[in-house]
């Protein structure tokens, strides 16, 4: 076996003799001189048999063993070891001793370390098991005296395994958050770590998922079933009473969770695990949460770089195709002014306001113009948006109902603020039109906000709302669903003007989808 495992072992007992034969029995014996004629004369005596005293086995760990007469000793050379940088993986601990008792002394060595294999050996005891492993842990070992050779390797051997496989897998936990991965990269690797870790503590069910602030929950993956035993309700009321802070790890119940900018991440086990091991499931959610944190930021890179490579190249094409389709689009209406009538007119001239669109959806975005504020009466501005909107598409029963006050001034770039107004008002109508809604009715309202100067304007439709998949990404560029036709960058330009104001705005549904923006 390799020399790196950490095969340290320290055995505490009040008997010398004890302390003694534990060691004499892990810490291989060479072949001296006294075996080599012990081998020698049971070879003459019985022809040839198999040595009397043979080598230990070369696989097993090559064990080094320091002892301790008592409690105190004992948890004096437990932090020395620490101190050194090489902590013990394995303690042989005596449950009878003077002074500090097994568990007593159990108990001060997880102040210290909480990660060493604790074995008990002892002939009597006044504490049941369950006592023990709810004091000292569930990393312990209990064996009884008087013990055979073999078992004493075993119980070391098996706990310097367990001791090694689980210091690996801290390194491999810590080592993921530095991991710069793609998200479908990065959810196999986590579900990887996540099943080994919840077979480790006992769980044979595991859910690793997202709440958002706006109370939605995700599921990233799930280990068994214990998806469909979560109640969502239960679980939005235990993240929200833990109230925890930015990056803090915390365990409710079943739930260990942490906290990051703009939701919490969560792990559920199928219990309550009331042990020192539950630090790893803490040490994988902490980096767990910076691995997504960096993938997230991963992708918004890669995103801007493809969008600066790309935009270049678009915009160029854009700018020239521009003057063509709208000399088409003027051709038409030139048509319509000296009355020629044909079929085909009408789905050229949507064609070339479609196109349109399209140019000046990408023109504007890749452009990222500052905006050039002025004091502007809001109603006017409004109804000459909606007047257009209403002239160029006559869509069947539609309302587009206008609740403005008069008087209500707002400080903004008037070129901008039409693109905001005309982009989520034509948003709507599509997607009324796309869905067939009956009674189709679009609300812009405007008002001073309640609590500050600010200037409030609101978009709502009475559609089918916003698909819960998309919600969160929804002013993303390219982000659409369920459209006949777009560039994906409507609500991206929204978002982009409302922000070179100095603004916000969020949406939710209510009946339909509500897009609020505050200036």
């Amino acid at each position: 076996m390799s020399d790196a495992i950490n095969a340290s072992v320290l055995v505490i007992d009040d008997e010398e003799l004890v302390r003694d034969n534990i060691e004499e029995i892990l810490v291989p014996h060479k072949t001296t001189a006294a075996h080599q004629l012990v081998n020698e004369a049971a070879d003459i005596l019985f022809s040839g048999t198999k040595p009397i005293l043979e080598n230990r086995n070369t696989d097993l760990p090559r064990f080094t063993v320091d002892k301790a007469s008592n409690g105190m000793e004992g948890v004096a050379k437990v932090k020395a070891t620490l101190d050194a940088g090489k902590p013990y993986a394995v303690i042989f601990l005596d449950m009878r001793m003077p002074g500090w008792d097994g568990l007593q002394t159990a108990i001060e060595i997880r102040k210290v370390d909480t990660k060493a294999e604790i074995i008990f050996v002892t002939a009597y005891s006044d504490k049941t098991i369950e006592d023990i492993v709810a004091q000292a842990g569930q990393n312990v070992g209990y064996h009884c005296k008087p013990y055979a050779s073999e078992e004493i390797i075993q119980l070391a051997t098996k706990a310097v395994n367990d001791y090694s496989r689980l210091r690996n897998m801290e390194k491999l936990i810590a080592a993921i958050s530095s991991f710069s991965l793609h998200a479908h990269d990065l959810t196999p690797l986590l579900k990887n770590i996540l099943e080994q870790l919840s077979a480790y503590v006992g769980s044979e069910t595991a859910l690793l998922g997202r709440l958002y602030e706006d109370l939605t929950y995700e599921k990233l993956f799930a280990i068994g079933p214990v998806e469909s035993r979560i109640n969502v309700e239960e679980l939005i009321k235990t993240i929200q009473a833990a109230d925890i802070k930015q990056e803090e790890v915390r365990q409710v119940k079943e739930v260990i969770m942490t906290r990051l900018d703009h939701y919490t991440i969560f792990i559920i086990t199928q219990q309550q695990l009331k042990t020192e091991k539950i630090y790893l499931l803490k040490l994988f959610m902490q980096n767990a949460a910076r691995a997504i944190q960096n993938a997230e930021l991963y992708e918004r890179v890669m995103q801007q770089e493809k969008l600066s490579a790309v935009g270049k190249a678009i915009g160029m094409v854009m700018h020239d195709l521009r003057g063509p389709v709208g000399a088409v689009k003027m051709i038409v209406e030139m048509m319509e002014m000296e009355g020629i009538q044909n079929e085909w007119m009408a789905p050229l001239k949507k064609s070339g306001n479609e196109a349109m669109a399209i140019f000046e959806d990408y023109l504007d975005f890749l452009k990222d113009i500052k905006a050039k504020k002025q004091l502007l009466a809001l109603l006017p501005l409004v109804k000459e948006i909606v007047q257009q909107i209403q002239d160029r598409r006559a869509v069947a029963q539609l309302q587009i109902e206008v609740q403005v006050q008069e008087q209500l001034m707002v400080n903004c770039d008037e070129s901008k603020m039409k693109r905001i107004l005309a982009n989520l008002i034509n948003n709507a109508i599509d997607v009324l039109v796309d869905y067939k809604v009956s009674n189709p009715r679009v609300t812009l309202r405007a008002a001073k906000a309640a609590l500050n100067d600010n200037v409030q304007i609101e978009v709502r439709d009475n559609g089918p709302g916003i698909a819960p998949g998309i919600m969160r990404t929804l002013f993303e560029p390219f982000v659409t669903k369920h459209k006949s036709y777009g560039t994906g960058l409507g609500l991206a330009i929204v978002k982009q003007f409302v922000e070179a104001h100095g603004g916000t705005i969020t949406v939710h549904n209510d009946g339909g989808a509500v897009f609020l923006i505050e200036l």
